[in-house]
Protein backbone atom coordinates (compact mmCIF):
# COMPACT_ATOMS: atom_id res chain seq x y z
CA UNK A 1 0.00 0.00 0.00
CA UNK A 2 1.14 3.13 -0.93
CA UNK A 3 2.00 5.56 2.34
CA UNK A 4 -0.10 8.27 2.92
CA UNK A 5 2.65 11.01 3.56
CA UNK A 6 6.02 11.53 2.74
CA UNK A 7 6.79 14.13 5.16
CA UNK A 8 10.18 16.39 5.38
CA UNK A 9 11.52 19.05 7.47
CA UNK A 10 14.00 20.42 6.31
CA UNK A 11 16.68 22.35 8.64
CA UNK A 12 20.00 24.38 8.60
CA UNK A 13 21.52 21.38 10.61
CA UNK A 14 19.77 18.21 9.87
CA UNK A 15 16.76 16.90 7.56
CA UNK A 16 14.11 14.91 8.92
CA UNK A 17 11.97 12.99 6.55
CA UNK A 18 9.67 9.78 7.58
CA UNK A 19 6.70 7.69 5.75
CA UNK A 20 3.18 8.38 7.60
CA UNK A 21 0.30 5.48 7.33
CA UNK A 22 -2.84 7.10 6.95
CA UNK A 23 -3.29 6.11 10.54
CA UNK A 24 -0.71 8.32 11.40
CA UNK A 25 1.67 4.94 12.35
CA UNK A 26 5.23 5.68 11.18
CA UNK A 27 6.43 3.22 8.10
CA UNK A 28 10.05 4.57 8.28
CA UNK A 29 11.92 7.88 9.27
CA UNK A 30 15.89 9.26 9.21
CA UNK A 31 18.21 11.99 9.68
CA UNK A 32 20.28 13.29 7.19
CA UNK A 33 22.68 16.53 6.83
CA UNK A 34 20.80 20.37 6.51
CA UNK A 35 19.00 21.08 3.30
CA UNK A 36 18.27 24.68 3.32
CA UNK A 37 17.70 26.17 -0.18
CA UNK A 38 19.32 29.44 1.14
CA UNK A 39 22.39 28.04 2.16
CA UNK A 40 22.21 25.35 -0.99
CA UNK A 41 19.91 26.91 -3.27
CA UNK A 42 17.24 25.03 -5.05
CA UNK A 43 18.97 22.19 -6.92
CA UNK A 44 21.57 21.80 -3.81
CA UNK A 45 18.68 21.29 -1.38
CA UNK A 46 16.99 18.44 -3.74
CA UNK A 47 20.36 16.60 -4.22
CA UNK A 48 20.23 16.55 -0.09
CA UNK A 49 16.76 15.37 -0.20
CA UNK A 50 16.94 12.78 -2.50
CA UNK A 51 19.27 10.25 -0.93
CA UNK A 52 17.13 10.26 2.27
CA UNK A 53 13.97 10.04 0.29
CA UNK A 54 15.43 6.58 -1.92
CA UNK A 55 16.72 5.54 1.65
CA UNK A 56 13.72 6.04 3.82
CA UNK A 57 11.39 4.63 0.74
CA UNK A 58 13.72 1.28 1.03
CA UNK A 59 13.45 1.13 4.95
CA UNK A 60 9.77 1.20 4.17
CA UNK A 61 9.96 -1.87 2.03
CA UNK A 62 8.99 0.24 -1.20
CA UNK A 63 10.90 -0.63 -4.47
CA UNK A 64 13.54 2.43 -5.36
CA UNK A 65 11.84 5.91 -4.98
CA UNK A 66 11.51 6.33 -8.73
CA UNK A 67 8.50 6.78 -8.52
CA UNK A 68 5.07 8.01 -6.00
CA UNK A 69 6.58 7.37 -2.54
CA UNK A 70 3.26 8.72 -1.10
CA UNK A 71 -0.22 10.30 -1.72
CA UNK A 72 0.85 13.74 -0.14
CA UNK A 73 4.29 15.49 0.36
CA UNK A 74 4.50 18.05 3.24
CA UNK A 75 7.40 20.02 3.20
CA UNK A 76 8.21 22.23 5.80
CA UNK A 77 11.62 23.61 4.78
CA UNK A 78 14.14 26.35 6.37
CA UNK A 79 14.91 29.03 4.26
CA UNK A 80 11.13 28.85 2.27
CA UNK A 81 10.71 32.67 3.30
CA UNK A 82 9.23 33.83 0.29
CA UNK A 83 6.39 32.62 -1.97
CA UNK A 84 8.39 32.72 -5.08
CA UNK A 85 11.03 30.29 -2.74
CA UNK A 86 7.72 28.30 -1.73
CA UNK A 87 7.18 28.01 -5.31
CA UNK A 88 10.28 27.09 -6.86
CA UNK A 89 10.53 24.32 -3.53
CA UNK A 90 6.87 23.17 -4.78
CA UNK A 91 8.01 22.79 -8.23
CA UNK A 92 11.06 21.23 -7.86
CA UNK A 93 9.66 18.81 -5.19
CA UNK A 94 7.27 18.32 -7.59
CA UNK A 95 9.21 17.04 -10.34
CA UNK A 96 10.44 14.56 -8.58
CA UNK A 97 7.27 12.22 -9.11
CA UNK A 98 7.85 11.10 -5.40
CA UNK A 99 3.57 11.89 -4.95
CA UNK A 100 0.24 12.94 -6.63
CA UNK A 101 0.31 16.08 -4.50
CA UNK A 102 2.82 18.46 -3.18
CA UNK A 103 2.54 21.35 -0.33
CA UNK A 104 5.94 23.41 0.35
CA UNK A 105 5.88 25.47 3.66
CA UNK A 106 8.31 27.29 5.80
CA UNK A 107 9.54 25.01 8.95
CA UNK A 108 7.92 27.47 11.30
CA UNK A 109 4.39 25.83 10.67
CA UNK A 110 5.79 22.58 11.35
CA UNK A 111 6.39 23.59 14.75
CA UNK A 112 3.18 25.43 15.02
CA UNK A 113 1.32 22.56 14.22
CA UNK A 114 3.58 20.00 16.25
CA UNK A 115 2.71 22.23 19.46
CA UNK A 116 -1.26 23.08 19.20
CA UNK A 117 -4.28 20.56 20.03
CA UNK A 118 -7.12 20.62 17.48
CA UNK A 119 -10.75 19.97 17.21
CA UNK A 120 -12.39 19.19 13.88
CA UNK A 121 -13.06 22.08 11.81
CA UNK A 122 -10.13 24.53 13.52
CA UNK A 123 -7.32 25.60 12.08
CA UNK A 124 -3.59 25.18 13.47
CA UNK A 125 -3.89 28.83 14.70
CA UNK A 126 -1.12 30.97 17.46
CA UNK A 127 2.85 31.88 17.31
CA UNK A 128 5.55 29.93 16.57
CA UNK A 129 9.36 30.69 17.16
CA UNK A 130 11.67 28.41 15.88
CA UNK A 131 14.75 29.24 17.96
CA UNK A 132 18.08 26.70 16.11
CA UNK A 133 21.13 27.21 13.96
CA UNK A 134 18.94 30.26 12.65
CA UNK A 135 15.57 32.07 13.99
CA UNK A 136 12.01 32.60 12.44
CA UNK A 137 8.94 33.11 13.09
CA UNK A 138 5.38 32.41 12.24
CA UNK A 139 1.89 33.92 13.85
CA UNK A 140 -1.58 32.46 12.42
CA UNK A 141 -4.48 33.79 13.14
CA UNK A 142 -7.80 31.78 14.24
CA UNK A 143 -9.92 33.21 10.90
CA UNK A 144 -6.42 32.56 8.85
CA UNK A 145 -4.36 35.65 8.41
CA UNK A 146 -0.82 34.57 8.68
CA UNK A 147 2.19 36.76 9.91
CA UNK A 148 5.57 36.20 8.57
CA UNK A 149 9.06 37.52 9.02
CA UNK A 150 11.90 37.56 5.70
CA UNK A 151 14.30 35.79 8.22
CA UNK A 152 16.94 36.74 6.18
CA UNK A 153 19.65 37.00 9.59
CA UNK A 154 21.55 40.29 9.94
CA UNK A 155 19.99 41.74 6.52
CA UNK A 156 16.50 42.03 7.77
CA UNK A 157 17.01 42.64 11.26
CA UNK A 158 17.43 39.31 13.19
CA UNK A 159 19.74 38.62 15.82
CA UNK A 160 21.16 35.63 17.23
CA UNK A 161 20.09 31.56 17.02
CA UNK A 162 22.89 29.19 17.06
CA UNK A 163 24.93 30.87 14.06
CA UNK A 164 24.58 34.18 15.57
CA UNK A 165 25.18 33.35 19.49
CA UNK A 166 28.69 31.20 18.41
CA UNK A 167 29.87 34.39 16.86
CA UNK A 168 29.05 36.29 19.39
CA UNK A 169 30.73 34.22 21.74
CA UNK A 170 34.02 34.01 19.54
CA UNK A 171 33.91 37.62 19.65
CA UNK A 172 34.12 38.27 23.46
CA UNK A 173 36.25 35.71 23.92
CA UNK A 174 38.77 37.10 21.08
CA UNK A 175 38.91 40.32 22.57
CA UNK A 176 39.13 39.52 26.14
CA UNK A 177 42.02 36.67 24.76
CA UNK A 178 44.18 39.53 22.79
CA UNK A 179 43.57 42.12 25.13
CA UNK A 180 40.25 44.17 23.78
CA UNK A 181 37.75 43.29 25.79
CA UNK A 182 36.25 42.71 29.48
CA UNK A 183 37.51 38.88 30.84
CA UNK A 184 35.69 36.55 30.04
CA UNK A 185 35.00 32.75 31.23
CA UNK A 186 33.47 32.30 27.47
CA UNK A 187 37.58 32.45 26.53
CA UNK A 188 39.13 29.50 28.37
CA UNK A 189 35.23 27.73 27.66
CA UNK A 190 35.52 28.08 23.78
CA UNK A 191 39.27 26.38 23.94
CA UNK A 192 38.41 23.24 26.00
CA UNK A 193 35.31 22.97 24.12
CA UNK A 194 37.18 22.80 20.77
CA UNK A 195 40.29 20.82 22.79
CA UNK A 196 42.91 23.39 21.78
CA UNK A 197 45.55 25.92 23.40
CA UNK A 198 43.64 29.23 22.73
CA UNK A 199 40.78 31.40 20.61
CA UNK A 200 43.20 32.17 18.57
CA UNK A 201 43.42 29.04 17.38
CA UNK A 202 39.79 28.04 17.23
CA UNK A 203 39.78 30.82 14.92
CA UNK A 204 42.27 29.99 13.07
CA UNK A 205 40.75 26.49 12.18
CA UNK A 206 37.54 27.77 11.58
CA UNK A 207 39.48 29.97 8.95
CA UNK A 208 41.03 27.02 7.79
CA UNK A 209 38.08 24.49 7.50
CA UNK A 210 39.32 22.06 9.97
CA UNK A 211 36.22 23.44 12.33
CA UNK A 212 33.31 23.74 10.18
CA UNK A 213 30.14 26.29 10.99
CA UNK A 214 27.86 23.22 12.11
CA UNK A 215 30.27 22.36 14.81
CA UNK A 216 30.99 25.71 16.01
CA UNK A 217 27.03 26.01 16.43
CA UNK A 218 28.09 24.06 20.05
CA UNK A 219 29.77 27.30 21.15
CA UNK A 220 25.46 27.50 22.55
CA UNK A 221 26.41 24.93 25.18
CA UNK A 222 29.95 26.91 26.00
CA UNK A 223 27.39 30.11 26.48
CA UNK A 224 24.62 28.54 28.63
CA UNK A 225 27.20 27.23 31.00
CA UNK A 226 29.20 30.18 31.18
CA UNK A 227 25.94 32.12 31.74
CA UNK A 228 24.94 29.65 34.27
CA UNK A 229 27.73 30.86 36.38
CA UNK A 230 26.85 34.59 36.18
CA UNK A 231 29.54 35.76 33.73
CA UNK A 232 28.35 38.84 32.97
CA UNK A 233 28.81 38.71 29.00
CA UNK A 234 27.33 35.06 28.32
CA UNK A 235 24.18 36.49 31.09
CA UNK A 236 23.70 39.89 28.53
CA UNK A 237 23.67 37.36 25.32
CA UNK A 238 21.10 34.97 26.41
CA UNK A 239 18.68 37.46 28.21
CA UNK A 240 19.09 39.66 24.70
CA UNK A 241 18.36 36.26 23.12
CA UNK A 242 15.14 36.21 25.45
CA UNK A 243 14.40 39.67 24.42
CA UNK A 244 14.65 39.14 20.70
CA UNK A 245 12.54 36.12 20.91
CA UNK A 246 9.54 37.99 22.39
CA UNK A 247 10.30 41.36 20.16
CA UNK A 248 9.35 38.96 16.98
CA UNK A 249 6.50 37.29 19.23
CA UNK A 250 4.99 40.53 19.62
CA UNK A 251 5.32 41.86 16.21
CA UNK A 252 3.21 38.81 15.23
CA UNK A 253 0.81 39.52 17.83
CA UNK A 254 0.37 43.12 16.38
CA UNK A 255 0.62 41.73 12.74
CA UNK A 256 -2.84 39.76 13.48
CA UNK A 257 -4.24 42.55 15.26
CA UNK A 258 -4.15 40.59 18.34
CA UNK A 259 -4.62 41.89 21.98
CA UNK A 260 -1.95 41.71 24.49
CA UNK A 261 -5.00 40.55 26.62
CA UNK A 262 -6.15 37.83 23.92
CA UNK A 263 -5.23 33.84 24.92
CA UNK A 264 -2.81 33.21 22.27
CA UNK A 265 -0.80 29.80 22.12
CA UNK A 266 2.96 30.45 22.08
CA UNK A 267 5.02 28.00 20.86
CA UNK A 268 8.39 27.78 21.34
CA UNK A 269 10.48 25.13 19.29
CA UNK A 270 14.15 24.47 18.11
CA UNK A 271 17.21 23.24 19.68
CA UNK A 272 18.36 26.50 21.76
CA UNK A 273 14.62 27.01 22.99
CA UNK A 274 14.45 22.77 23.59
CA UNK A 275 17.42 23.10 25.94
CA UNK A 276 15.22 24.83 28.63
CA UNK A 277 17.66 26.95 29.96
CA UNK A 278 17.03 28.59 32.87
CA UNK A 279 17.86 32.04 31.99
CA UNK A 280 16.64 32.45 28.41
CA UNK A 281 13.03 30.24 29.47
CA UNK A 282 12.94 32.87 32.50
CA UNK A 283 13.62 36.22 30.54
CA UNK A 284 11.11 34.82 27.41
CA UNK A 285 8.41 33.98 30.40
CA UNK A 286 9.40 37.83 32.13
CA UNK A 287 8.84 39.87 29.22
CA UNK A 288 5.47 37.74 28.02
CA UNK A 289 3.91 38.45 31.28
CA UNK A 290 4.80 41.85 31.43
CA UNK A 291 3.88 43.28 27.71
CA UNK A 292 1.70 40.32 25.88
CA UNK A 293 0.03 38.66 29.46
CA UNK A 294 -2.75 36.46 27.23
CA UNK A 295 0.49 34.40 25.16
CA UNK A 296 0.35 31.22 26.78
CA UNK A 297 3.95 29.94 26.02
CA UNK A 298 4.89 26.13 25.42
CA UNK A 299 8.58 25.04 24.63
CA UNK A 300 7.24 22.21 22.29
CA UNK A 301 9.50 18.75 22.26
CA UNK A 302 8.17 16.90 19.87
CA UNK A 303 9.91 17.37 16.84
CA UNK A 304 8.80 19.18 13.81
CA UNK A 305 8.37 16.32 11.96
CA UNK A 306 5.76 15.45 13.21
CA UNK A 307 3.98 19.18 12.59
CA UNK A 308 4.60 18.12 8.98
CA UNK A 309 3.36 15.01 9.01
CA UNK A 310 0.08 16.10 10.91
CA UNK A 311 -0.13 18.88 7.84
CA UNK A 312 -0.14 16.38 5.42
CA UNK A 313 -2.51 14.52 7.27
CA UNK A 314 -4.59 17.22 7.29
CA UNK A 315 -4.60 17.97 3.32
CA UNK A 316 -6.21 14.18 3.19
CA UNK A 317 -8.97 14.84 5.97
CA UNK A 318 -9.85 18.32 4.36
CA UNK A 319 -9.36 16.51 0.62
CA UNK A 320 -12.11 13.65 1.38
CA UNK A 321 -14.10 15.84 3.60
CA UNK A 322 -14.14 18.57 0.08
CA UNK A 323 -13.07 21.42 2.95
CA UNK A 324 -11.40 21.35 6.21
CA UNK A 325 -9.91 18.42 7.48
CA UNK A 326 -7.48 17.88 10.77
CA UNK A 327 -5.97 14.63 11.44
CA UNK A 328 -7.79 12.13 13.97
CA UNK A 329 -6.44 12.16 17.37
CA UNK A 330 -5.06 8.86 17.50
CA UNK A 331 -3.37 9.68 14.48
CA UNK A 332 -1.20 12.17 16.22
CA UNK A 333 -1.48 10.74 19.38
CA UNK A 334 -0.06 7.56 17.53
CA UNK A 335 2.74 10.04 15.74
CA UNK A 336 3.78 11.63 19.11
CA UNK A 337 4.42 8.75 20.42
CA UNK A 338 6.86 7.64 17.43
CA UNK A 339 9.09 10.45 17.59
CA UNK A 340 9.66 10.38 21.28
CA UNK A 341 12.81 9.48 20.37
CA UNK A 342 14.57 11.41 17.21
CA UNK A 343 15.29 8.94 14.15
CA UNK A 344 18.69 7.79 13.68
CA UNK A 345 20.71 10.19 11.54
CA UNK A 346 22.52 8.93 8.81
CA UNK A 347 25.54 10.84 6.93
CA UNK A 348 24.13 9.99 3.37
CA UNK A 349 27.80 10.49 2.03
CA UNK A 350 29.34 7.84 4.59
CA UNK A 351 26.18 6.09 5.62
CA UNK A 352 26.85 6.22 9.14
CA UNK A 353 25.44 8.36 12.20
CA UNK A 354 26.37 11.44 13.24
CA UNK A 355 26.56 14.07 15.48
CA UNK A 356 23.94 16.25 15.28
CA UNK A 357 25.31 19.69 17.78
CA UNK A 358 21.65 21.18 17.83
CA UNK A 359 19.10 18.44 18.44
CA UNK A 360 17.46 18.93 21.87
CA UNK A 361 18.48 15.63 22.87
CA UNK A 362 22.31 16.73 22.43
CA UNK A 363 22.16 19.20 25.56
CA UNK A 364 21.93 16.07 27.97
CA UNK A 365 24.89 14.16 26.83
Amino acid sequence: MTPAVLAIDGGNSKTDVALIAEDGTVLAALRGPGSSQEHLGVDGAMRATDPLIREVARLAGLPAADGPVALHISACLAGADLPSEEAALRAAVTARGWSRSTAVLNDTFAVLRAGVALNDGEIPWGIAVVCGAGINCTGVAPDGRVARFLAFGFLTGDWGAGEGLAQQVMFHASRHEDGRGSPTTLTAGTAAYFGMASVADVAVAVHEGRISHEELLGLTKVLFAAASEGDPAAVSLVERQGEEICLMIMAAQRQLSLSPADPVPVILGGGLLQARNPLLTATIRRRLARDFPGASPLIVDTPPIVGAALLGLDHLAAAADSGRGVAPAAASARLRAAFATPPPRIDTAAGHPVHDPLSPFWWNA
